[in-house]
């Protein structure tokens, strides 16, 4: 066994680099052979993590960080067929929160890797053009990708806090996008506040946007938003954290595995921007291996 344990340092505040050290000792102990690598940026990450393997290939992945490092290491698991462990320590931590990883201490962590048996999983796959983009839980255009927009602005706040700002600042001023939808082979238009593809159940750290949603079912959970009014959506919107938000009849819920998105908007996946539409998103059953706890 040959682990590259990649440590974001800086995700959830320094908590990267904390719960890496801890998983590093644990691994240590368990006599396994891994490579830690801990750079200061994506780029740097992507490289070494490239040569190294090109010398030495690696047997499995550990992810310590965040939605966003995982996202990163998605397609090296996909690409080297290689089994991928999401260790949160992150600001969201929803694809562990989907996995079953969040909660569990470094040592479970290792028992897992070293002793049990990953499963294969399904993936989003993204086409832009010649662009292709994996993602692991939602993938969402609307309100919430604008929020992000406007969070991602700011730079003197930090972690979650910036994010509820940004709502706060984003919600008076946003009008409903149309959307041209096509799910499957059944097309259609539609007004919507917001539009969720999920592969995974929760994103912003919990928010249970389709709680049916299931890693190994070959199908996307897609959740549409109706245009609602400012002051119902402000009532509604807690209720996604326990995901009783579904029962409300401005929210519309279908499972498919193919969608077209059409609009003048922009889309976020795993917190990560994708970009503007059109997208084309499908569903790849059974193309990753993960640890699901």
């Amino acid at each position: 066994m040959n682990v590259a344990l990649v440590i974001n340092p800086i995700s959830g505040g320094g908590k990267g680099k904390k719960v890496g050290q801890r998983f590093a000792r644990e691994l240590g102990q368990s006599g396994v052979h891994f490579t830690i690598i801990q750079e200061e940026s994506e780029q740097q990450t992507i490289a070494t993590l490239n040569r190294i393997h090109e010398k030495d290939a690696f047997s499995s992945i550990v992810s310590v960080g965040g939605d966003g490092q995982a996202h990163l290491l998605f397609p090296f698991a996909i690409d080297w067929k290689v089994p991928i462990l999401v260790v949160p320590a992150g600001t969201g931590n929803d694809f562990a929160r989907s996995a079953g990883t969040f909660g569990k201490n470094a040592s479970q962590l290792v028992e897992a890797l070293t002793r049990t048996t990953p499963t294969r999983i399904d993936m989003g796959k993204v086409v832009r053009g010649e662009e292709i983009t994996w993602f692991g839980q939602v993938l969402s255009t609307g309100f919430d990708s604008l929020v992000n927009e406007r969070a991602n602005r700011y730079k003197f706040f930090k972690g979650k806090i910036k994010y509820v700002i940004a709502t706060a600042r984003e919600l008076p001023f946003f009008v409903p996008r149309t959307y041209a939808i096509e799910l499957d082979e059944i097309a259609f238009e539609s007004g919507a506040m917001l539009v969720a593809i999920a592969n995974g159940k929760s994103y912003g750290g919990g928010m249970l946007v389709c709680p049916e949603a299931k890693f190994t079912d070959g199908l996307f959970d897609v959740l549409i938003l109706k245009p609602i009014p400012v002051k119902e959506f402000v009532r509604v919107f807690p209720r996604v954290f326990s995901g009783k938000h579904i029962n409300h009849p401005a929210v519309e819920i279908r499972r498919c595995s193919k969608v077209i998105l059409s609009s003048k908007a922009i889309a976020y996946a795993d917190g990560e921007r994708i970009g503007e539409l059109p997208i084309e998103v499908r569903i790849v059953p059974q193309v990753m291996q993960t640890w699901l706890l």
